[in-house]
């Protein structure tokens, strides 16, 4: 049931959002030349796959963890992509593609060993990765594996419909401030 809601609302979503996609798509382009970012990410059962979303950073930024990252790389307008969190639209292309679903662990890089030996212990990795969820609204991030990969299990063995639909609502709301970057 919750894969058919990701496939109706990722479809509806990219049809409703493509002007401000487009919009935000040349924006982007004028601030850092690359106005979408692609990075290979743990998926389901730990399988690559490549995130897409709209680039917060300058391009010449190293590909680490959003906690590890200098705050200097945020551009101003990728500030405002963060704060608005517009920066995670294209991901909703990620979501019809069967990559992620809308609620689920956040996908997380493949030098997060101390992440991924606790979601594989944690069986989290059966779950197919999330734009949002449990954690992401309780402001939890990838700086702390061990609550994290916690949260994760917590949320999937309570995960309904119901639950589903309240990590989207409370998202919306603009609950939870998503990976910080170090000041």
């Amino acid at each position: 049931m919750i894969r058919f809601f990701d496939v109706v609302f990722s479809l509806l979503g990219l049809v409703v959002a493509s002007p401000v996609l487009v919009t935000l798509w040349i924006v982007g382009l004028f601030d850092t030349g690359s106005p979408l970012f692609r990075q290979e990410r743990v998926g389901r059962r730990q399988k690559p796959f490549v995130l897409v979303k709209f680039r917060t950073m300058r391009p010449d930024t190293a590909s680490v963890a959003t906690h590890l990252a200098d705050a200097g790389a945020v551009t101003r307008f990728g500030r405002f992509l963060r704060r608005t969190k517009l920066d995670e639209l294209p991901q909703l292309w990620n979501v019809l593609k069967g990559d992620m679903s809308l609620v689920g662990p956040r996908p997380c890089l493949f030098s997060q060993h101390e992440l991924i030996a606790e979601r594989e212990r944690l069986g989290v990795f059966e779950a197919r990765p999330g734009i949002t969820g449990l954690a992401q609204v309780n402001d939890i991030d990838m700086s702390t594996p061990e609550l994290l990969a916690k949260t994760d299990r917590e949320m999937l063995d309570t995960l309904s419909v119901r639950a589903y639909f309240r990590y989207i609502f409370l998202t919306l709301l603009g609950r939870g401030s998503g990976d910080r970057v170090r000041r």
